[in-house]
């Protein structure tokens, strides 16, 4: 789950956690609970705006990093 919202991120910048329980296809508290992971390990930011969230990636590095290691799992799994 953790790397499905920082792939999503990564893609599509700023995102409010509707957006990322939409796009994800999971239960809000769900979204919630791993971006708190998230955010708690720095690896995302949080924004108020008005009465809503909107989270981004702390830096871009980290999906490169995400990218390259599902390519790498990925390979070794064919």
């Amino acid at each position: 789950m953790r790397v499905a919202i920082i792939t999503e991120l990564a893609e599509h910048g700023e995102r409010y956690v509707h957006e990322l329980v939409e796009a994800l296809n999971v239960p809000q508290p769900l979204v919630s609970q791993h971006l708190r992971v998230l955010r708690g390990s720095s690896v995302v930011r949080a924004e108020r705006r008005g009465r809503e969230i909107a989270y981004s990636l702390v830096d871009q590095h980290i999906a490169h990093i995400v990218a390259d290691a599902v390519a790498h799992v990925s390979e070794r799994v064919v």
